[in-house]
This record gives C-alpha cells, sequence and structure tokens, in this order.
C-alpha cells in the first residue's frame, strides 16, 4: 500500500558563542560543580550575549536548507516551536521567512508548548504532508532561555541553556511499513492539571512582563519519566516495531537522571540513548532538533536509522515520534 511519508531530508543547528560552565556558576550562585553535574548532568550550557531567538532559528535554518539541497523558495510552510520569541507578535516564523525569502504564500506560524514544542511542530507538518496540503516544510526549534531565568536561583539557572535546532522535511511515497523513510508514528498528550508545577511567574496579560522560569523539580522528574516513557511506547507499538528494532532513543535533553530513567524503562541500553544535556543543558523545544542535527554532522546518526523522539514540558504537555533518518 503506497502511503505519504514526511522524510527528513536536512538537519542544521546554531549555537550562540559564549559557553558558561559549572564553575562559572558558582561564581554568582551557591552551587558547585559537583551538584549540578551529580544531580542533572550537565557541565556547560550555550548562553546567548547579543544575539535573540530568531538569530539562533536563522542560522539553524540556513544549515538545515543547505544539508537538504534546497532553496527557501522551496518552501510551503515554516513552523517554529519556541517559548521565547522575539516578539509577542509577529511570529518568529515570519522573521525567517523574511530573513531566507520564501516564496509568497509560505505557511508561517509559531507554536507554544514548551519543551515538547519541536514533537508537536514535526507531528502537524507531518498531517498536513500526508493530507497533501503541503510539499516541504522547515520545522525548528529554538529558544533564549537565559532570557526566562532568574540568575540568583540556584534551583533553575543551573538548567537551562540557548541554541536552535531544525530540520527540513519533504513527503515522498513509502509502502506503509516501518521500513519507510520518514515520520512513521507520532503521538501527542498535555494535562493541563499540572500547569502550576512548571510555568513562569508573569505574561503580557497578567504583569506584562515575560516572568522567571518557576518549577516543582520533585514534581517534574516524577512525572517525566513514566510520560516520556509512555509516548515512546506508544509510537513503537503503532508503528509495529520494539526498542530491540529501535537504533537510537532521543529523549528531551532536560536531566540525566530522567533520560537514564527512560532508556531503563525502556529496555535500551546506555549506548543507544543520545545525550547532549552535558553540554547543551535544557534548551527546551531546540532540545531534540539540536541533538538530532549535532549527530547527524558528527556522523552518528546516519540514513536508515531508527530513531524514537520523545520529550516532556510544561503544561504538561507530552508526546512521541518514531522517525527512520
Amino acid at each position: 500500500m503506497t502511503l505519504i511519508r514526511s522524510e527528513l531530508i536536512g538537519f542544521g543547528h546554531y549555537l550562540p558563542a559564549k559557553v558558561v560552565t559549572n564553575d562559572d556558576l558558582a561564581k554568582i550562585v551557591d552551587t558547585s560543580d559537583e551538584w549540578i553535574r551529580t544531580r542533572t548532568g550537565i557541565v556547560s550550557r550555550h548562553i546567548s550575549e547579543n544575539e535573540a531567538t530568531s538569530d539562533f532559528a536563522y542560522n539553524a535554518a540556513q544549515m538545515a536548507l543547505k544539508t537538504a539541497g534546497i532553496t527557501a523558495e522551496d518552501l510551503d510552510m515554516i513552523i517554529v516551536a519556541t517559548v521565547t520569541p522575539d516578539n509577542t507578535t509577529p511570529s518568529v516564523a515570519a522573521q525567517i521567512s523574511g530573513r531566507l525569502g520564501t516564496k509568497s504564500g509560505t505557511i508561517c506560524t509559531d507554536i507554544s508548548a514548551a519543551c515538547s514544542g519541536f514533537v508537536y511542530a514535526l507531528t502537524m507538518v507531518d498531517n498536513m504532508i500526508r493530507l497533501g496540503q503541503i510539499k516541504t516544510a522547515l520545522v525548528i526549534g529554538a529558544e533564549t532561555l537565559s532570557k526566562l531565568v532568574d540568575w540568583t536561583d540556584r534551583n533553575t539557572c543551573v538548567l537551562f541553556g540557548d541554541g536552535a535546532g531544525a530540520v527540513v522535511v519533504r513527503a515522498r511515497e513509502g509502502n506503509g511499513t516501518s521500513a519507510d523513510t520518514g515520520v512513521l508514528a507520532t503521538k501527542l498528550y498535555a494535562d493541563g492539571s499540572h500547569y502550576d508545577s512548571l510555568r513562569t511567574l508573569g505574561g503580557v496579560s497578567t504583569t506584562q512582563t515575560s516572568g522567571f522560569v518557576t518549577m516543582d523539580g520533585k514534581e517534574v522528574f516524577k512525572y517525566a519519566v513514566n510520560a516520556l516513557t509512555q509516548a515512546a511506547e506508544v509510537v513503537m507499538q503503532q508503528a509495529g516495531v520494539t526498542s530491540e528494532d529501535v537504533d537510537w532513543i532521543l529523549p528531551h535533553q532536560a536531566n540525566i537522571r530522567i533520560i537514564e530513567g527512560v532508556g531503563k524503562k525502556l529496555n535500551v541500553p546506555e549506548e543507544k540513548v543520545i545525550v547532549t544535556v552535558d553540554h547543551h543543558g535544557n534548551t527546551s523545544a531546540a532540545s531534540i532538533p539540536l541533538a538530532l542535527s549535532e549527530n547527524y554532522a558528527a556522523g552518528r546518526l546516519k540514513k536508515g536509522d531508527l530513531v524514537v523522539l520523545t520529550a516532556m514540558g510544561a503544561g504538561f504537555t507530552w508526546g512521541g515520534a518514531l522517525v527512520r533518518i
């Protein structure tokens, strides 16, 4: 049975030049490299000095277009997953469209689903491609989380970093089996009853500020391992594969303990779990596409590899995607 699939044909990423280590943070808040490393797995993160989210997104987009071998005029849609846009309106996607020089009529929108944003965006693009509404799309996750961090709060400021990742997705025909290339299965979830567990203390219609991130770490940790595992298991089941068939598990990069917990629950060996949290920190919606592109550029991820993407973030939102590169 012939089926339209969404093939990932290009990958791009961008990180600001400034690297902040745990020792650097220990100079401004009551913390230490040992405290951060053992609890989170984070060693360093990239922090913006004078660049905005759109700058990160634009640079990642350019790299993705180049590796895909297409131009901006080939794009039917740009979607940016972010909780840190340059402006309340218009969208970062519209900014990227203008800077890249897309054709008139290219769909542009942002999506706010926190750390699940890229999986949400990829799912929506996949649905539109399979419906025949678009053929080629640019999916970006980009964040400047350093602007949402209270740098006097040691419980949150040590966790986050800035950056962007992007993929170019294009329609192609498949046979309707798990051997196809492209997005094979997706599943999205949300539970708004956990709204207060991870959020910013501010917003346009309340404080007229962006506010700082606040988090109930124990609640988030407890929920995350189960949610990430659930999403991964469901997309594998939908595609008729098991964890033994999968080449890589790529969870959202928030905390090494969460990542390791997901790997264990899925019975996946450590060497098949992609980890970038050590040098990226938590980059929210940028986390998964950043890791995808970085590992693809390094030759670790290869064409034909079967990869499970699974993420959870504020809302709570969570979801998964099974992709054959």
